[in-house]
């Protein structure tokens, strides 16, 4: 039994929106553009719609603003409580993706580990796809009151920018390969998927005019753009991706590849050059093993099956979620017709327990699926719905540690850490905070729109948020690990502080 007590105090305390205040109402679409200056000034025919005027609206808007400044500024004063470690790292450009990369060094107090984030700009400078080394501190190692001094304008000391990439478009979505992380697939405004091998591409130089670096390997076949639904098959080396053409797309990168092994210490690229010399103008390209239809809008997300490279699911703007299996051909195994009350945003599939698919949407929830209990005539009810946030869900991500426990980010700002087992748990002092909720981040003051558990260090998670509507550009990167006290088991958190009320009282008694 863990400490649910406990826990829900933190959930609560850890959100101040928990106990109420103006929230945006989230866009029917992601809309994750960065706004020019021009467009900053302009609203757009949303935010007209349903308006009784500019200024009352203008004055709103202010409101909402010191709302959120004194929400964060709440949560700042809990960070020495609720965390074990916590950087804070301001973004010029709005990333709109975050992945840990391969971990570098192992030392006493601290871990060096490759971290991938993207600068989606404005047209002033290229887009890039940016590799930096990041300083992991070891848990119990920081001190409570060093970890929530930080400015939220400057640049953390823990991240360090090694590498940039000129990104041939916007980095809408990156993921790495689980047999190699130095291999990452990029989404960007088009049709196709970029391949890099990010430790042997060459570092640029980021100005006005520069060339596009040149991507290991190009994957084709959607017939319309592919902006976000991005995977990569922790079995082989298979990329899947959904686009605007309503498709789901697989590819097999095998026969380029002539290391995955990620112990080697080969400074040559995995990918295999084509025709002859190093000197070509165009990257190779691959085209795809199968192309799936049964989508009826944009194909948002989609995850690969933990135990098996030919099973997949997908999600989409028609609420749909769609098992397929391509030893089956490339209709759909399994459709959910109405998997949510709005567009599905995000999939994730469990690595500990293959029966079980999260699904985050527009309709602000969560919700938890067993594929036993999905038919083949689109009838599927969820295991459990998780309420918890009031704005679009983003991002869903299954917890690398520990089979029942997911995160999720949404445009509230807010970043939810559940726990399924706990809903059956649920104690009646703990009534205020939705059920399986037992942590929530709030250090972000706009919508969340990437994080990522780390593997190599299970309870530590990076996360980042797009700041353009808050602050009119920019981003925050966060690198947080929550205080264990919040997660153990409720014998074990108990024994400890009993340890540590003893010792505090023998200390006290003292002369």
């Amino acid at each position: 039994m863990e400490s649910d007590e406990a826990a829900a105090a933190a959930a609560a305390a850890a959100s101040p929106q928990a106990s109420g205040g103006t929230v945006t109402p989230a866009p029917k679409k992601r809309g994750r553009k960065p706004k020019t200056k021009d467009d900053s000034q302009t609203p757009s025919s949303n935010q007209q719609s349903g308006s009784s005027g500019g200024k009352m609206k203008e004055s709103g808007k202010k409101t909402q603003q010191l709302s959120v400044d004194e929400k964060y500024t709440q949560w700042k004063g809990l960070v020495p409580i609720l965390y074990d470690w916590l950087a804070n790292h301001n973004l010029v450009w709005p990333s709109l993706s975050c992945r840990w990369g391969p971990q570098l060094e192992q030392a006493t107090y601290k871990n060096r580990q490759r971290l991938y984030l993207s600068e989606q700009t404005d047209g002033s400078v290229p887009n890039t796809l940016v590799i930096a080394n990041c300083e992991v501190v070891k848990p119990r190692v920081a001190a409570a009151e060093h970890i929530s001094q930080f400015n939220e304008e400057a640049r953390s000391p823990f991240v360090k920018k090694f590498k940039t990439i000129i990104h041939p478009g916007e980095v809408n979505r990156i993921r790495e390969l689980p047999q190699n992380s130095k291999i990452v697939a990029t989404h960007t405004d088009s049709p196709d998927v970029l391949i890099w091998d990010v430790e042997t591409q060459p570092n640029r130089h980021a100005v006005l005019g520069a060339a596009n670096s040149r991507p290991d390997l190009i994957l084709t076949g959607h017939q319309d753009n592919a902006e976000f639904a991005l995977a990569m098959c922790s079995t082989e080396p298979f990329v899947l991706s959904g686009g605007k053409d309503k498709s789901v797309v697989l590819w097999s990168i095998q026969d380029h590849i002539t290391s995955v092994g990620t112990e080697s210490k080969s400074s040559g690229s995995i990918i295999k050059q084509t025709g002859e010399g190093g000197d070509k103008t165009e990257s190779p390209t691959v085209g795809p093993r199968g192309v799936y239809h049964g989508h009826d809008d944009t194909v948002e997300d989609v995850a690969f099956s933990p135990t098996s490279a030919q099973e997949f699911c997908s999600v989409g703007d028609d609420s749909c979620l769609i098992l397929w299996d391509a030893r089956t051909g490339t209709s759909p195994v399994t459709k959910v017709e109405k998997a949510h009350d709005a567009d599905l945003h995000c999939v994730d599939w469990n690595p500990h327990d293959d029966n079980l698919i999260l699904t985050g949407s527009a309709d602000n929830t969560v919700r938890l699926y067993d594929r036993r209990n999905l038919t083949s005539n689109g009838v599927g009810t969820p295991i459990y719905k998780f309420e918890g946030h009031k704005a679009a869900v983003l991002c869903v991500q299954w917890s690398p540690d520990k089979s029942s426990v997911f995160g999720s980010s949404a445009e509230d700002g807010l970043l939810n850490i559940w726990d399924y087992e706990r809903v059956s748990k649920k104690s009646d002092r703990a009534a205020k905070s939705p059920a399986g909720l037992f942590f929530q981040h709030a250090g972000h003051r706009d919508k969340v729109v990437d994080f990522h558990w780390n593997a190599a260090d299970p309870w530590t998670i990076v996360s980042v948020s797009d700041d353009c509507e808050t602050t009119g550009g920019g981003g925050t990167l966060q690198i947080w690990r929550m205080s264990d006290l919040i997660y153990r088991p409720e014998e074990e958190v108990l024994t400890e502080l009993e340890k540590f009320k003893s010792h505090v009282m023998t200390c006290a008694s003292k002369p």
